[in-house]
């Protein structure tokens, strides 16, 4: 009976060590605009959370010749 307990607590042990702890994270995609804040491509959304998604947020837009290239996070 022991042994059965011992084997349930570290199946409970090992499925709550695989989940996540992360909240802040977010689907993020980067886009690229023409002067007129016109869509000309979009990029795949990918999850970003933790230091990923700040580094993320924190980037700045690129503009080079009326097009602008940027992280849009949702």
């Amino acid at each position: 009976m022991k042994r059965i307990l011992i084997y349930a607590a570290g199946f409970v042990f090992v499925t709550l060590s695989f989940t996540s702890c992360q909240k802040d994270c977010k689907a993020c995609a980067q886009n690229t605009y023409d002067s007129g804040g016109n869509l000309l491509t979009a990029g795949s959304e990918t999850e970003e959370c933790g230091a990923t998604l700040l580094g993320i947020e924190a980037t700045s837009d690129v503009t080079v010749g009326g097009i602008t290239t940027k992280w849009v996070c949702r």
